[in-house]
């Protein structure tokens, strides 16, 4: 038995490359617009192109509504517009709303990891921990993934989990280490332990006008000497006003609180440790493995027992396809997932480097054919850029070629697309976008009504294509 303890935007580079359209400067009215509520905004060419692609999850969505049992899993891959989890817990709502609740799926403790967080789950942590982000680690690092790795070799530490929103209380963790090692244990209880210690009476004197040296020494009955050496002072001259430390030897209580833990051992599957509830929970802690002395956590997966939608959400601020693929790690663990939907939101950090159309398409294409070959049945769809512009003031001419070549290799590539790009009006949009106040500040990232109306945009464009494909099967 294991003996308890106690607790104690994006990336922005320059690399270029020789382009016609490669810096083109932009009317600077669009870099800062006054937002107006009332403006009336359309989308038009709402679909998703090569739906195809997509028949074998329809399938599986239309047994899942049919026998109303069993879970569909998407996992949603970006950078800085997925970490913040606003585009996709849009999507996430809406997909539970419609087809069930199952479960929060895939998370990690960014905020321990000091970076932004999932607005439904809290983290907090005792202890201290290195992490490490896919942008500017070395590939020798456990970066798996969550494109993270956040790693200590302290045993007495504790990672708290708070569930914010009663819709995502969990039956069942998951939690993903590198190689699957068994690094942590789980406590669903804990109790305070108050200490009671003895330390050195404090005793201070504040120095009253009149008042000298000496006669404060008799005050308090210690010597000159030793009221001298407390305070550090070479002379008996003192200044009103002036704190002084009364030399004591008594002592006096002082208590300290702490947390102490009861680790539960999680249990081994294939891609994870697991712990398994028999009523919901809604708050847990990560606790080490008194066994191990080295720890890395990838991430934790939260579910429930109702049958549904697990939205399994994976972004990390400023990464590139590039950046996905430097790890194997993160393919390796991606089935932990058990994802029939994988959808890529990459592209608008590659612009920032000046990648051309090629180079990007090339580092899309690996990310793609690195997924299926640990998960050959799944489906993939790759959602363009938003409209945004380069630092400030130039047109974003990059994104365009990137929509461009995504388009033109769907059909060779098997794969789904939905052209944010062009649903949002394009580049030549930015202005009206911020206008209406989808937009941040520096036309890059999206505020966060610009972010659901995204969110609501493409679920729109997926119930079309799988209600024409229920059509079929009347």
């Amino acid at each position: 038995m294991k003996n308890r303890f106690l607790m104690l935007l994006l990336g922005i580079s320059f690399f270029g490359f020789a382009q016609d359209t490669l810096l083109v400067p932009i009317d600077s009215v669009e870099v800062d617009v006054p937002v107006i509520d009332s403006l009336e905004v359309t989308f038009t060419g709402n679909d998703i192109h090569n739906p195809n692609a997509l028949l074998a999850f329809f399938e599986k969505m239309y047994q899942l509504e049919q026998s109303k049992s069993g879970k569909i899993n998407i996992v949603h891959i970006g950078d800085s517009h997925i970490q913040a989890d606003l585009f996709t817990a849009k999507i996430r709502a809406q997909f539970q709303k419609v087809y069930g609740n199952g479960g929060f799926g895939f998370t990690f403790p960014y905020s321990v990891a000091k970076t932004n967080n999932s607005a439904p789950i809290r983290y907090s942590a005792s202890g201290n921990f290195q992490s490490f982000r896919n942008l500017y680690a070395d590939a020798n690092r456990p970066v798996g993934i969550s494109g993270f790795s956040m790693e200590t070799n302290s045993k007495d530490f504790a990672i708290q989990l708070n569930i914010k929103d009663a819709q995502y209380y969990f039956t069942k963790l998951k939690v993903i280490t590198p190689q699957n090692v068994n690094l942590f244990d789980v406590s669903i209880s804990n109790k305070n332990i108050v200490i009671e210690r003895k330390v050195p009476k404090k005793i201070t004197h504040k120095v009253k006008p009149g008042e000298v040296l000496g006669g404060i020494a008799d005050k308090y009955n210690v010597s000159l000497k030793a009221l001298k050496q407390a305070n550090g002072l070479k002379s008996d001259m003192i200044r009103d006003g002036k704190v002084l430390t009364i030399p004591t030897k008594g002592t006096q209580s002082k208590t300290t609180t702490k947390t102490e833990y009861v680790p539960i051992e999680l249990q081994p599957s294939l891609f994870s440790n697991d712990y398994i509830s028999e009523i919901p929970l809604d708050k847990i802690a990560i606790v080490p493995n008194q066994e191990i002395d080295d720890f890395a956590l990838n991430g934790l997966v939260l579910e429930n027992d109702n049958s549904g939608v697990i939205y399994h959400s994976i972004g990390v601020n400023g990464a590139k396809a590039s950046d996905y693929n430097k790890f194997r790690l993160f393919n390796e663990q991606l089935p932990v997932l058990n994802p029939d939907l994988v959808i890529i939101s990459l592209g608008t950090n590659e612009s920032f480097d000046k990648q051309s159309g090629d180079q990007y398409f090339a580092n899309l294409d690996q990310m793609i054919q690195g997924i299926k070959e640990k998960n050959p049945q799944v489906c993939i769809l790759v959602m363009t850029s938003p409209p945004s512009v380069l630092h400030r003031k130039y047109k974003n001419t990059f994104i365009e070629k990137y929509a461009e070549i995504i388009e033109d290799n769907a059909h060779v590539k098997n794969y789904a697309v939905w052209n944010l790009l062009d649903v949002f009006g394009g580049n030549k949009s930015i202005k009206r976008n911020a206008a209406k106040g989808y937009m941040a500040r520096d036309k890059v990232h999206y505020s966060k009504a610009g972010y659901e109306k995204q969110g609501e945009l493409f679920f729109e464009a997926f119930l079309q294509s799988y209600e024409l494909f229920k059509s079929t099967k009347q």
